[in-house]
């Protein structure tokens, strides 16, 4: 199994009942799809992302792509799978009420699953910082052990100014995400959707761990402060310079801080 670095290229065959095929040349860094509601920005990005949490073993991403007519080449060209992420910006009750019962009784919410699962992934994160930070020490590699504490810092300084208007601050001593606000002491799962949003994004691109690897993102601007939206971007790429976004989005704040040139539109990339 070798992992690529990035997406050179996305071509979905028949799409919409074999009425449209796409062809999607991507930038390494940045790419963002636009375009009026039901045109299909969210049904392409379905088509590649569903197919690929779908697979498993050996060549199982490009087996289970190319099983849905989705013919995806990557950088480097004999790389057979992919590091990835998927976000999504829904913040409905959970369907099965159970889950919240069992898991924990803030849990109550989509987005609040999410954080669940992301809180175990900074735990173990934060395990195997601790073992290389550790592991350059003994080495005598001082510098490179404070680069790699940085990253974290850099976390908890993003959220620390991000949620100061409210006056919420990181614990930075928890195992988990925690804040302090006035006094009192605060779970992720009570915070608004518009910060347990934030948090989702940033905690995702964080323990990835800079490691080469594509966020797709499903309109992350819903529930975001247009002051949020414009960062958006620039606050992923500050934690891990490694990622290759792949996004949709309704909202030009997204795409106000340098990023028009990276826009396509959907009936750009229909043949």
């Amino acid at each position: 199994m070798k992992y690529a670095d990035f997406i050179t290229k996305i071509e979905i065959d028949s799409l919409w009942s074999g009425k449209k095929h796409i062809v999607w040349s991507l930038d390494r860094k940045v790419n963002i799809l636009s375009g009026v509601n039901g045109v299909g920005k969210s049904t392409i990005l379905n088509k590649v992302v569903a197919p690929m949490r779908q697979s498993h073993g050996p060549n199982g991403v490009l087996a289970a792509l190319e099983e849905n007519g989705v013919h995806v080449d990557f950088s480097p060209a004999d790389a057979d799978t992919i590091r990835f992420d998927v976000i999504r910006s829904f913040d409905r009750p959970l369907i099965n009420s159970e889950i919240a019962t069992k898991l924990d009784f803030q849990i109550a919410t989509e987005l609040d699953l999410q954080l669940f699962n992301l809180q175990r992934r900074y735990l173990d994160y934060q395990v195997n910082l601790g073992n290389r930070m550790i592991a350059a020490l003994q080495e005598g590699k001082a510098d490179e052990a404070q680069m790699l504490s940085g990253v974290k810092v850099r976390f908890h300084d993003i959220l620390d100014e991000l949620y100061a208007e409210t006056g919420k601050k990181v614990i930075r001593t928890a195992n988990e995400i925690r804040f302090s606000q006035i006094g009192e002491e605060l779970t992720a799962y009570q915070l608004s959707s518009g910060e347990k949003q934030m948090l989702v994004i940033l905690l995702t691109v964080l323990v990835e761990d800079h490691q080469p690897y594509v966020l797709f993102m499903d309109e992350p601007e819903v529930s975001l402060h247009i002051d949020w939206q414009q960062q958006l971007i620039e606050l992923i790429m500050k934690l891990n310079p490694n990622v290759q976004i792949i996004l949709t989005t309704h909202s030009p704040a997204v795409i106000m801080n340098g990023w028009v040139d990276r826009v396509t539109e959907v009936s750009e990339i229909e043949k």
